[in-house]
């Protein structure tokens, strides 16, 4: 089956280990993967509604604590609406949660990134994830 068969796409920060290993996952399983680096090509309130809904998320879900401007902004109080949260990721990328993996199985965000798996049609018998842990299929 041909990528254009089994398109995968990922969203992608460069800088995180688990997007790293994903991406890594993917192109050992046999795919090349659509690579979206995020940070550079932003987001749009369609698109993260998309991905979103497809995931099963809310915004809140999707949201990304560790590193990122959330608490500086007042978004991790309960009472913040997901359209002031979704309206947060539009103008602070980093704000979303990565890797979000998108194939015609579906759309996950792939935390652990073992999860990525479960989007693929083939996989490989093991995998050696950048810290040298050994992930067997």
């Amino acid at each position: 089956m041909s990528d254009t068969e089994f398109p995968v796409v990922v969203f992608h920060n460069p800088a995180c280990g688990t997007s790293r290993n994903v991406v890594a996952m993917i192109r050992e399983a046999g795919y090349e993967p659509k690579v979206v680096e995020y940070l550079k090509a932003g987001w749009t309130h369609d698109q993260l509604r998309e991905l979103a809904a497809e995931a099963g998320l809310t915004f809140r879900q999707l949201m990304r604590e560790k590193g990122t401007p959330a608490a500086e902004l007042g978004l991790l109080a309960e009472d913040v609406t997901e359209a002031r949260i979704l309206d947060a990721m539009v103008e602070h990328p980093i704000l979303v949660n990565r890797p979000l993996v998108v194939t015609p199985k579906g759309v996950k965000l792939c935390r652990p990134s073992e999860v990525v798996f479960d989007l693929l049609d083939r996989k490989p018998a093991s995998f050696t994830k950048e810290d040298g842990e050994v992930v067997t299929l």
